[in-house]
């Protein structure tokens, strides 16, 4: 049976922690998604981040199956264990592409509202200033007040715009640095996982050599000359194992 501590099942859990957190937060992003905002805006983003960056978890974890599956004896798992960990691996994936399909499509909704209204409101406030401009055009006496007024209307405009522009640059900003912190932990899960791995190898090595001592003991010449042949090609076995897999 596998250990408890087997690398597949810390990590296994750390993901199911991640996951359930990322319901949860898309939970709270379904009940304020019809309000729209600057907030749906931001925690879209956060949830499209974190499911990437759980997807390339579950696919790390994948790959250390797949190494498992080519030596299950040396790993100590059996097929009904492997099949176990593909299937929850299979779940996670589709649990996390479900939400992520989700908010895109929100995302596309919430995009698609918030231009619509930009849209309406820029048609009243041209409209508004057809009709500011078509009741100055009968007073040639405020010609002067109605060009101030469409010069600061003018300026306006362009400092919303720059502010829109320096938003999403803000925006941009922090979900890079959202997805470089996500990628950092992950790194630093997978050199746990191999230092781990090496332990547990070393461990394996040492009571090999104890055994072999032994009985290189109760042999003759003739036998000892065999089990050094056969310690240097399980050193051999053993160092394909470790540093080329």
């Amino acid at each position: 049976m596998p250990s408890a501590q087997d690398p597949f099942y810390v990590v296994k859990e750390e993901i199911q922690e991640s996951i359930d957190k990322l319901q949860s937060s898309f939970h709270q992003w379904e009940r304020i998604s019809s309000n729209g905002g600057q907030q749906i805006l931001q925690l879209t983003k956060e949830l499209l981040a974190t499911c990437g960056s759980i997807e390339w978890q579950v696919d790390e974890l994948n790959k250390t199956i797949s190494v498992a599956a080519r030596d299950p004896i040396s790993f100590e798992v059996d097929e009904v264990e492997l099949e176990k960990r593909r299937r929850w691996t299979s779940t996670a994936r589709a649990q996390v592409g479900a939400v992520k399909k989700a908010v895109e499509a929100g995302k596309e909704s919430v995009g698609t509202s918030a231009a619509g209204m930009r849209r309406e409101l820029m048609r009243l406030a041209n409209s508004q200033e057809t009709d500011r401009s078509n009741q100055y055009a009968a007073h040639h006496n405020d010609d002067f007040i109605t060009s101030e007024s469409d010069r600061q209307l003018l300026l306006i405009k362009q400092q919303d715009e720059e502010l829109d522009e320096l938003s999403a640059s803000v925006e941009r900003i922090g979900g890079v640095g959202l997805t470089i912190h996500e990628e950092l932990l992950a790194q630093e899960k997978i050199v746990d996982e191999l230092g781990m791995e090496m332990d547990s190898t070393s461990n394996r090595l040492d009571f090999v050599q104890k055994k072999v001592a032994t009985v290189m003991k109760k042999a003759g010449v003739k036998g000892q000359c065999m089990m050094i042949l056969f310690l240097v090609v399980l050193f051999i076995i053993l160092f394909v194992l470790v540093f080329l897999t």
